[in-house]
């Protein structure tokens, strides 16, 4: 069996004290629409709302046909390794255009993978994810004001609104894991079948 080269990947979501953050291992042949999926997966989102990526001034996304000239590449058609072979090894993602929540990645290393292991997979992180829609940076820090203080006049209506207590130190690590590895199982079903095709 070959072995991949996977990217290891420190995801940071920006301008958050204490940090939110995510570390992964990807293959570096995943397109950047793969990428989008793995972010969503490790950081917690629920992939409601437009995203793309910025690297070396460049936009990657879904470009929408009523705007063709927006200067948004197709994530789909760009892989990883395109983005480290240029030299890129910071860049950023930004998630729901309204809430506008900016994530600096960030290329760790760069190397073999092991060969009995499905990629992606979650490394490692640390503190829950802000609910989705809730209003950007000011929004979550009400939210989180409130959620810890059952005497906040928005406390009771909050908890309501997100379905229960919120705790921001649990970021769910066994639900994490198993929604990155949902990425790997499908990637590599999908890697069986186009192996058979070839055989055929």
């Amino acid at each position: 069996m070959s072995v991949e080269t996977i990217a290891r990947l420190h995801i940071i979501l920006n301008d958050i004290e204490p940090a939110i953050w995510r570390r992964v291992d990807v293959p570096a042949t995943a397109s950047l629409k793969m990428l989008h999926d793995i972010v969503q997966a490790a950081m917690g989102w629920e992939d409601y709302h437009l995203w793309h990526f910025e690297a070396a001034d460049r936009r990657y996304g879904i470009p929408d046909p009523m705007w063709p000239e927006s200067g948004i590449t197709a994530a789909k058609n760009v892989k990883l390794a395109t983005l480290i072979n240029r030299g890129v090894r910071e860049f950023v993602y930004t998630y729901d255009m309204g809430d506008d929540w900016r994530h600096t990645i960030t290329v760790e290393t760069v190397g073999p993978g092991e060969p009995d292991v499905k990629y992606p997979c979650f490394v490692d992180g640390e503190r829950r994810c802000p609910p989705e829609d809730v209003g950007g940076l000011p929004g979550f820090e009400m939210f989180l004001d409130a959620m810890a203080d059952p005497g906040h006049e928005e406390h009771d209506r909050l908890r309501e609104w997100y379905g229960g207590p919120y705790n921001a130190d649990d970021i769910d690590e066994r639900f994490t894991r198993r929604a990155v590895a949902a990425i790997a199982i499908r990637r590599h079903a999908g890697k069986l079948a186009y192996q058979k095709s070839r055989t055929q």
